[in-house]
């Protein structure tokens, strides 16, 4: 997946202004004039980071960003305002559960950092989401195993922390090993 940028302002010489700050990054950015449009954005392509003014006419940021994170909860949220109140700020923090808040005019190196981290952290959650998916896949395998070879997945270990493998009689592993090493003398060759 790329690592795509969504920029979201009602006012055209902020986005532009914006995607000039990050014409150097490695993202693809696009713009979206309004919130609807952002939903239907983020709906037809993966987005990563989501960037939202609060202020916007139809619907302001923090309620762009409350249905990003119901819609699409993986998307990282930043909202930029040129009204800065308490109450913008504790609506989105709740709401949308927002990475990072910005004031306009924005700190544009401290924005490309936050719009890394958010990357990072977008690319991190989703390792995450995938590893738990293995693991929830494997341990159903191994349900399976138990349920077709009760016992085969009661390991014990010896005190220096090696398999104890009592039901295979040392023949047949050195059967089994010889057989692993012949494979892999047969790939290398």
């Amino acid at each position: 997946m790329n690592d795509t940028i969504l920029l979201v302002d009602d006012e055209p010489n902020v986005l532009t202004a914006l995607t000039r700050s990050l014409i150097d990054e490695p993202y693809q950015v696009l713009t979206a004039p309004s919130g609807d449009k952002a939903l239907e954005m983020v709906a037809a392509m993966p987005v990563k980071v989501i960037v939202s003014d609060e202020r916007m006419a139809g619907m302001s940021g923090s309620q762009l960003l409350a249905e990003v994170r119901r819609r699409f909860p993986p998307v990282i949220r930043i909202l930029l305002t040129g009204h800065a109140t308490l109450e913008a700020a504790m609506r989105a923090v709740n709401e949308g559960e927002i990475y990072r808040f910005f004031t306009k005019p924005w700190d544009e190196p401290l924005l490309r950092f936050a719009l890394r981290s958010a990357i990072e952290k977008y690319d991190l959650e989703a390792e995450n989401r995938r590893l738990l998916a293995t693991v929830k896949s494997q341990a159903m395998e191994i349900k399976v195993l138990e349920r077709r070879y009760p016992g085969i997945s009661r390991v014990a270990k010896d005190g220096r922390g090696s398999f104890i493998l009592p039901d295979i009689p040392d023949d047949d592993i050195a059967r089994i090993l010889e057989e692993c090493e012949k494979e892999a003398h047969a790939l290398t060759d």
